[in-house]
């Protein structure tokens, strides 16, 4: 299992059956946020890095969705260590799993109820109306900003 920062504000305890893995991003999240139980868990955790090589499929895989502006770096490792490795994420962000179902990575969901179809998003402008499937900064033709919008 690869838990990310949103399974670790749940737990209490890592069960005993799961073989559990984080990334250096996850850890630095819990300190981040000095969650009470990172003392208690961190040494039930394996910390493990996925391979830029894996990193760059699952930023494709992003860009083709359009949840690029979605994802954090640390999501983006989460999802690369347990495609890497073969394992199931446990995530109640909606992102995450998303594009854990692009990239046939099971997950788990903890106290959400979990995905029930893959989204993909556009970029739309919010002064000209023009719609991009990449995420810029601000509107390349009149500079506003742009929100995430379904794609239909």
């Amino acid at each position: 299992m690869v838990l990310d920062t949103s399974a670790l504000f749940v737990l209490e305890q890592v069960p005993s059956d799961w073989e559990a893995f984080v990334t250096d991003g996850v850890l630095a999240e819990l300190e981040k946020y000095k969650d009470r139980r990172a003392d208690h868990l961190l040494p039930l955790l394996k910390v493990s890095q996925a391979t830029s090589r894996t990193i760059n499929i699952v930023k494709q895989a992003a860009k083709g969705t359009g949840d690029t502006a979605r994802l954090s770096p640390v999501d983006v490792e989460v999802l690369a260590l347990a495609l890497e490795i073969e394992a199931k994420i446990i995530t109640d962000d909606y992102s995450i799993q998303n594009l854990a179902t692009v990239l046939k990575v099971e997950y788990l969901p903890m106290n959400m109820k979990g995905i029930t179809k893959v989204i993909r998003w556009n970029y739309l402008c919010t002064g000209c109306g023009k719609v991009f499937k990449e995420q810029h900064a601000d509107c390349p033709i009149c500079g506003s900003l742009l929100r995430t919008t379904r794609r239909r």
